[in-house]
């Protein structure tokens, strides 16, 4: 119980109210990340208080009805562990989620993570970002792309822009770099079709190094010679 009255205080303290039901679903979620991080690597922050600001609330930093419509369609893009896509959903369950990570054993914990939270309207593909990019299915498809601690911005863009149909946005939550990282990826992102629409300095309670959420908006399509094969934005950024 200490971590759920940990979680909501926090919660609170950023401007966000979780209902009972939610802060259960997040104390299981919890409770999963710490017995499965014995078994695979999925975090190094494993402290409660930690994840309750370091994980759960720094993916709600991005949320923002302007661009989560009701029922919005959603990639997480690189989510790891889940992070920002299943605290997202759990705090907005109309949206449409989906889960694209390369790791296969990443990819049995998400599943066993929406199954035990009876989670509905969720997706997880197992695939590079390059390559599902490139499915008919998935390619400028999103209203929405969210994507946390996979890449620098020049590069990141390359993975999630494409993912999103015009008009939509794709959101970076970024670190204490996110000034730099914006300046250098600009070109990278008018390359993919999108521009960058605002960027939100995030304070998180009880922490004092700077984050921020980079919202890109889509404006054009992504040329079809984007994403590259799968390790070249990498290596070659735009």
């Amino acid at each position: 119980m200490k971590f759920i009255e940990d979680l909501r205080e926090c919660a609170e303290k950023f401007g966000i109210t979780l209902d009972d039901y939610r802060l259960k679903q997040f104390d299981t979620y919890f409770g999963m990340l710490i017995d499965w991080n014995e078994k695979i690597n999925l975090t190094a922050i494993t402290e409660p208080h930690e994840v309750a600001v370091k994980h759960f609330i720094d993916s709600l930093s991005c949320h923002d009805e302007k661009y989560f419509s009701d029922g919005a369609s959603v990639i997480d893009v690189g989510t790891g562990a889940g992070f920002p896509g299943i605290p997202l959903k759990i705090f907005r369950p109309d949206i449409k989620l989906t889960l694209l990570d390369s790791l296969q054993k990443r990819v049995n914990f998400l599943s066993a993570v929406c199954d035990t939270l009876s989670i509905k309207d969720v997706e997880i593909i197992h695939a590079r970002a390059e390559d599902g990019a490139r499915q008919k299915e998935h390619r400028e498809r999103y209203d929405v792309a969210v994507s946390r601690a996979v890449a620098r911005m020049s590069v990141l863009a390359e993975y999630a822009l494409p993912y999103v149909r015009t008009g939509g946005y794709f959101l970076a939550l970024k670190g204490a770099k996110f000034d730099e990282e914006a300046d250098e990826a600009k070109r990278a992102i008018a390359t993919l079709g999108g521009k960058i629409e605002k960027i939100s300095p995030v304070k998180l309670p009880t922490l004092d190094d700077k984050r921020a959420i980079i919202a890109v908006k889509k404006i054009k399509a992504t040329p079809k010679t984007y994403p590259r094969k799968a390790g070249t934005p990498e290596k070659k950024p735009l």
